[in-house]
């Protein structure tokens, strides 16, 4: 699935699976992207897609066809009128949805992480490999203006020799997990076994995606191993404060640390740094730059300014400001579905490939595994089975 082609779709016929939160907002920014439209939607509860219909028909779009029910989102993989099956549902139930519809021969989106498990993994990439089908995870964080910039001034050899990266996902959850002591906070959600109670780095994908494309992971680098380390719990059920920090090593000899930090005050963070033999980047707290080609320290404004410059040269940075011209509400968002759309329509290889999906996905397993066992190492599976050096970078095809 290296550089995987198929036929050009001229009008990418869409099947949404799960309209929660972000289902919801996928069905929203819909809207606003052109040659996709929304053909089926799927949810365990009738009224969500009355709701969904609603949004639709206040935009201006055709109604959608409605499946409600425990087998529906089986039902619309069978539909012979859908190209791409959309899927946002909660966590375990992603990879059974995107096998059962590359097997009904569909192209798969789904939201991160794409799969819990390491043999669930296997399974996206063994499927996706069998049935010849695209298998994208709708990893956002890749889209973001600073890692496209980033990227770009990587590729410019601003940095000078890559030797450690950093990222993370540090948001202060403790309300919508209900671990704080307020009254709006004591109804739990599925999310907190997800995320407190799993003992590794449970979210990896927001830290990772844009490391794995600015360090060519699987396109001539590989991750070989990680340690991980989960600070002590407090509280009465010793969920609050709990930090997850994993430490990972590749085959080119450059260090990844990724954090998750949902149930302490600190700031919200994905740190984003970049540490370069010549250079240095870092948007989280302060947007900070040091490039080779320059003595000057950039920081805040200035630094966010000289970043703008280099991501109008990434492909992506088009969709990005229409984005933000036209006004919606997340610009990471509209450009990684306008990218993804884009691919579709003209055949081209996605910005998102299988492969990188699994790897991304495959730390919180491993993670999990590597803290329960005192932080021993643990090597991490190569999902190309050897052909991770083939490919020599990360390439946005237009």
């Amino acid at each position: 699935m290296l550089e995987f082609r198929t036929e050009p779709i001229k009008n990418i016929r869409i099947a949404l699976i799960g309209l929660g939160q972000r289902g919801m907002k996928t069905l929203e920014r819909y809207a606003y992207i052109r040659g996709a439209e929304i053909r089926y939607v799927a949810d365990l509860d009738e009224e969500r897609l009355d709701i969904a219909n609603a949004v639709l028909a206040a935009s201006g779009r055709p109604q959608a066809r409605k499946m409600v029910g425990e087998e529906a989102w089986r039902e619309v993989c069978r539909q012979d009128d859908v190209d791409l099956v959309y899927i946002c549902t909660e966590w375990r139930t992603h990879t059974p949805m995107a096998v059962e519809a590359m097997t009904c021969g569909k192209h798969v989106a789904v939201e991160v992480p794409i799969a819990t498990t390491i043999e669930e993994c296997w399974q996206i990439v063994d499927t996706a490999e069998r049935t010849r089908r695209h298998c994208f995870m709708t990893e956002n964080c890749c889209y973001d203006n600073f890692a496209l910039a980033t990227l770009e001034m990587s590729r410019e050899g601003l940095f000078g020799e890559l030797t450690h990266v950093e990222g993370a996902y540090i948001h202060d959850l403790r309300d919508t997990l209900g671990l704080s002591a307020s009254a709006a906070a004591k109804q739990q959600v599925w999310m907190e076994v997800s995320f407190a109670r799993h003992g590794g780095n449970a979210y990896p994908t927001h830290g990772m995606g844009p490391i794995g494309w600015l360090i060519n992971l699987h396109r001539g680098n590989r991750m070989t191993h990680l340690v991980s380390m989960t600070s002590n719990g407090a509280g009465t059920d010793r969920m609050l404060g709990k930090v997850n920090s994993t430490l990972i090593h590749t085959a080119a000899g450059i260090t990844i640390l990724q954090q998750l930090d949902v149930t302490t005050p600190r700031p919200y963070s994905r740190l984003q740094t970049i540490c370069g033999s010549e250079g240095y980047a870092q948007k989280y707290p302060l947007p900070t730059l040091r490039l080779a080609d320059s003595d000057k320290l950039l920081t805040g404004e200035d630094a966010l300014n000289k970043a703008d410059g280099f991501m109008q040269k990434n492909p992506a940075s088009g969709y990005w400001n229409e984005g933000r011209s036209i006004g919606v509400p997340n610009e990471m968002n509209y450009a990684m579905d306008c990218r993804l759309v884009h691919c579709l329509h003209y055949g081209l290889p996605l910005d998102i490939d299988v492969y990188d999906a699994a790897e991304w996905s495959a730390i919180a397993p491993l993670s999990k595994l590597s803290a329960e066992k005192g932080g021993m190492p643990v090597e991490v599976p190569d999902f190309t089975r050897g052909r991770w050096d083939v490919l020599t970078s990360h390439r946005f095809y237009q």
